[in-house]
């Protein structure tokens, strides 16, 4: 199988940086062609790895922010071949690895090998899938393999030994490392949680831990760096999409990857 685009992408960030930056936005919010933009301003902006989430109804994982902001693209009529156009768009404009966002019933409904089949065309690097566990992901399993995707598993600070371990064999470009218990969003302190569990993962050989949850500015991407690969955030972009468009994308991202630079 061909190396991860999403583990090369950190691995460089890391010989370059303290570490990777990874941001989050949602596929057409506000619309389509500005979710596009926006996700190309955060590329050219310092961000080493995208994730487009895919709006659903049910977004247990998502907090306020990311919750109004995928409602919205729900109701302005968003559609699951919308991920595959904005892959397509960004990828043509930067070459920064795509990674989507999905609760796992779109892509069932879809069909699994077909879903796989259709983001490896438009240019995605892989999935990654926070309601299902590696030992319900048969079908996902496979297809990721057939088509060589990158597949990002979950682990949370109660996680067993066991459970940490099964999700490191199965997780491929990173393992999303979930800082805290709980809903999407920025938090005043990241959990200190997040940097035990970096250590577990490190114990049952995780070679790319990457925080998600919680992170919202430069000073905690920075402190987040010291023990993981990389930094995820999430709802800060999205409220600067909602509140300032592009432009403030670009600039959150600007200021943020000022949190990856590192004393060598």
């Amino acid at each position: 199988m061909t190396a991860s685009p999403v583990a090369t992408a950190i691995d460089q960030a890391k010989a370059q940086r303290a570490g990777a930056l990874i941001g989050y936005l949602p596929v057409g919010f506000p619309d389509l062609q500005t979710s596009i933009d926006a996700a190309i301003a955060l590329a050219q902006n310092g961000v080493d790895v995208l994730e487009l989430g895919v709006p659903y109804s049910d977004p247990v994982m998502d907090g306020a922010v990311i919750q109004a902001a995928t409602l919205h693209a729900l109701e302005g009529g968003f559609r699951l071949q919308d991920v595959f156009t904005a892959i397509r768009a960004i990828r043509a404009a930067v070459d920064v690895p795509v990674l989507i966002m999905t609760y796992w019933n779109p892509v069932l409904q879809y069909g699994v090998e077909r879903f796989a089949s259709d983001l490896v065309e438009a240019g995605g690097a892989g999935l990654i899938t926070p309601d299902i566990t590696p030992d319900a992901a048969d079908d996902w399993l496979a297809a990721s393999e057939k088509f060589g995707l990158d597949r990002v598993f979950l682990a949370a600070p109660t996680s067993t030994d066991a459970r940490l371990a099964l999700v490191n064999e199965h997780s491929r470009g990173f393992v999303y490392t979930v800082s805290t218990m709980g809903i999407t969003g920025a938090r005043q302190d990241v959990d200190a949680a997040a940097k035990q569990l970096v250590a577990r993962l490190r114990a049952v050989g995780t070679e790319h831990a990457c925080v998600g949850i919680g992170i919202s500015t430069a000073a905690q991407v920075a402190d987040v760096l010291v023990y993981a690969d990389g930094a995820i955030v999430g709802s800060a972009i999205v409220k600067a999409l909602a509140d300032g468009g592009v432009e403030a994308v670009a600039a959150i991202a600007r200021d943020l990857s000022t949190g990856t630079a590192a004393v060598k």
